[in-house]
């Protein structure tokens, strides 16, 4: 048993966690180990959105992209249609390297959200930029990484601070000396139907995956069945009534492989602060029916369940982060919590 906290960024504590220091969590769990070396990562989403038949070629120009000079460590792709029938596609890339990064969004940046590529297409970018002390990992098992821990060196043995609320804060190596509490206002700047967003300090992303790619017979039908539609439900709500919660925004995505949907979605949120993300864990009637759902199914399945589960949740100070939009619609990402009625 070891800290989820790489040792390298352990420190005196001046913030307390939530359990003493001889808690046994209830299961294993294991974070993703990234080089001693890397000190912040980039986690950019670029969005493309429209109706009916996805466009033609629409991600030649990216694909060609991520592989060239300065691309991305590792990149996925996702998808989420929405009630109005509005998709996005969005790809994933993380880079290790933010000077790299810099480099290839300056290269490319045009090329994706530039005035020469409006096509009636609404197109996107929420790029973050954590520090490694800001971000923190969890899986229910080892094996194939997911997001920014594609991008890691190895896996950690089974780590203490996990099973319990507040967990999730006590893997992230700031929360060692830092509340990690929200401040100042965001920055609007809107040009037509482009709109350019800097968010406050402090506002959380959590990306939290489910893959059950390896279930099959009686597993995969529970997971279906008794799981997923109550894992939808807090999606959905998150979505429609967030806003109110502290939710700025919430997509339910599916990940897709060679262009096809796979039995792999996750949930991607922004939130004004760690704390209200936490709130929402521990006490909405959503969550706790998502928790009591999952419980069960893990619960009755013991060591022999093949779901796996993850998540990578970010704590981003000012200036880490940058969104655009451009032709998108009303609601979009961080659309509509601040363009219209900055909070």
């Amino acid at each position: 048993m070891e800290s989820a906290i790489p040792g390298h960024l352990i420190t005196d504590r001046t913030r307390p966690r939530r359990v003493p220091d001889d808690y046994a969590p209830p299961y294993p769990s294991f974070v993703a180990r990234s080089r001693p070396q890397v000190r912040q990562v980039v986690m950019a989403y670029l969005g493309l959105q429209f109706r009916g038949e996805r466009p033609a070629s629409a991600f030649d120009v990216l694909d060609s992209a991520f592989v060239g000079a300065d691309g991305p460590g590792h990149h996925d792709r996702a998808q989420e249609t929405a009630p109005d029938g509005t998709t996005d596609v969005v790809s994933i890339a993380y880079w290790d390297d933010p000077a790299a990064f810099e480099r290839w969004f300056a290269a490319h940046r045009e090329s994706w959200l530039g005035d020469a590529v409006r096509d009636g297409h609404g197109r996107w970018a929420e790029v973050l930029r954590p520090t490694v002390e800001s971000y923190e990992t969890l899986f229910s098992s080892l094996g194939r990484p997911e997001g920014v821990a594609v991008l890691a060196d190895g896996w950690s043995a089974e780590v203490q601070e996990h099973g319990y609320w507040g967990g999730m804060r006590d893997r992230i190596p700031l929360s060692q000396t830092d509340a990690l509490a929200p401040g100042g206002a965001p920055v609007v700047e809107r040009d037509g139907g482009r709109v350019r967003i800097r968010p406050h300090e402090g506002i959380c992303l959590i990306r939290s995956g489910q893959d059950w790619t390896g279930a099959d017979g009686s597993e995969r039908a529970m997971y279906l069945q008794d799981v997923e539609p109550v894992l939808r439900t807090g999606m959905e709500f998150l979505r429609d009534n967030g806003r109110a919660i502290g939710c700025f925004s919430n997509r339910y995505l599916t990940v897709l492989a060679s262009g096809e949907p796979v039995d792999r979605t996750f949930g991607m949120s922004y939130w004004r602060s760690l704390d209200a993300l936490e709130r929402w864990a521990e006490s909405h009637h959503t969550h706790v029916a998502i928790f009591g759902a999952a419980m069960r199914y893990l619960s009755t399945l013991g060591p022999a369940a093949r779901l796996r589960l993850y998540h990578e949740v970010s704590v981003v100070r000012a200036g880490e982060a940058s969104f655009e939009y451009v032709d998108c619609r009303e609601g979009t990402g961080l659309l509509g919590a601040f363009a219209e009625d900055p909070l």
